[in-house]
């Protein structure tokens, strides 16, 4: 794999072979991409766009639609993901990371303007690859213990992300181009644990370009406004009610107006409001309750709660207070909707990202919603177009009894404890192959 600063030509369109250049026209339109049969070989994914060792594993077909937008032969082809960010304002995101990271590079290229990354991606990307085991080898020789190990293991994937979407962050002015990174979830209880590792991965992965994730749990409210104090920008994630929204909105503009910094514009955020798995829980709700109506709302509860989320997101983001932070430059903390892939294969595979367009916000997509949207997805703002009918919903679902503060600290639990068992498999798995290699024991 080339590393990072051998990398001859850093700007991502590098990435792209001659035959993905545009031809002279003013109007073309056009499909390219890989359809994979049953008997493909998934070690390498070729294309007339690009080719890419498939550590990214997308299944079926990838189509990228594109468009020339001049009629000269300096145009570049524009895809759905491209639209998507310079017509309607949502930058989208790969909800995914693993070894070689250079394997983004044609994600970027046709559109894709940041990562995402939590303790189950990398449990994946760790434990499934041996992409890992030099670096690991070397960490445990030199007397690292299992969990340090782990975490220079992932500091590195960030470091090297950070540096491929920098262009990205540059040509932003800071406003884009972002990769996460998340606290360990073990912390999710404790306020000061939180706001330690919070500043220290801050310091070691020393990129302008990372964001800090921190759960929007309870304990941890307290530390995203310290950590946003402290000029360290985050990513507040696990978010699943409208209650625990804004609260987190409340502890970014506390953390700003507690902030000693002259200029604001550096400190910024995103607070990543979960989707699909809300309906995955009030849909079993529903069936539950089993009458006609309740049966009628099932797949409709995550994108109704996600559409009121963004009415909040704009009344909190407005008004006297806000003005008074943006004459500091301070920038708006972005809505970020997150658990975007569709759980249930009876709903539209793009029924978490199509329904959620509009400006200012972020959709972090893992392969399945990713490939979906580029496939056949629409681009047009979408949503703040039914606000009185998601309105409508959402109290229809409370007369039905379903409880919304219930259902977020369900979701929250849920999410924390999924967290902390991938991330503890995966201390096992080191620790097991680390025994494998006769190297070293807790």
């Amino acid at each position: 794999m080339a590393t990072i600063s051998k990398l001859s030509n850093p700007n991502p369109a590098a990435s792209l072979s001659s035959s993905f250049k545009p031809r002279s026209s003013s109007s073309v339109k056009c499909s390219v991409g890989f359809r994979a049969s049953a008997g493909f070989n998934s070690k390498l994914v070729s294309s007339s766009s690009f080719s890419f060792t498939n550590n990214h594993p997308f299944k079926g077909s990838l189509v990228v639609r594109c468009s020339l937008v001049d009629g000269n032969c300096s145009s570049e082809k524009k895809t759905t993901l491209h639209d998507l960010y310079e017509k309607e304002g949502q930058s989208p995101w790969y909800d995914n990371l693993c070894r070689p990271v250079t394997d983004l590079l044609p994600l970027i290229a046709n559109g894709v303007r940041g990562v995402t990354s939590n303790p189950a991606i990398f449990q994946k990307a760790i434990s499934s690859s041996n992409a890992y085991n030099d670096q690991f080898r070397e960490l445990v020789q030199s007397g690292k213990d299992i969990e340090s190990a782990y975490w220079e293991l992932v500091v590195k994937d960030i470091q090297d992300a950070c540096k491929l979407f920098e262009p990205i962050y540059d040509q932003t002015d800071g406003a884009d181009g972002y990769v996460s990174v998340e606290v360990s979830p073990r912390l999710a209880d404790d306020i000061e644990g939180t706001i330690e590792a919070a500043k220290y991965l801050h310091k070691v992965v020393h990129r302008p370009n990372v964001y800090i994730k921190i759960p929007a749990t309870a304990p941890c409210i307290p530390s995203i406004k310290e950590v946003i104090a402290k000029g360290i920008s985050v990513n507040v994630t696990l978010i699943f009610s409208l209650a625990r929204y804004e609260a987190v909105i409340d502890a970014y503009l506390d953390g700003l107006e507690a902030s000693r910094l002259g200029d604001l514009s550096r400190v910024t955020s995103v607070a990543s409001f979960f989707v699909s798995r809300v309906d995955t829980l009030i849909d079993k709700m529903l069936e539950k309750i089993g009458t006609p109506e309740a049966l009628d709302l099932r797949g409709k509860a995550a994108v109704t709660q996600a559409a009121l989320a963004y009415q909040l997101y704009q009344k909190k983001f407005s008004g006297p207070r806000w003005e008074a932070l943006v004459k500091k430059g301070a920038k708006k903390q972005r809505l970020l909707w997150a658990s975007t892939s569709v759980k249930n294969p009876a709903y539209s595979d793009t029924l978490y990202v199509a329904p959620l367009i509009g400006p200012d916000t972020v959709s972090t997509m893992p392969d399945q919603a990713l490939q979906a949207f580029i496939d056949h997805g629409t681009v047009s703002r979408t949503i703040d177009t039914n606000v009185s009918e998601a309105e409508g919903i959402y109290s229809a679902l409370e007369k039905l009894g379903i409880d919304w503060g219930y259902v977020g600290l369900q979701l929250e639990d849920e999410g924390v404890d999924a967290f902390k068992k991938s991330f503890d498999s995966l201390l096992d798995t080191l620790q097991e192959k680390a025994n494998s290699l006769k190297l070293v024991s807790l």
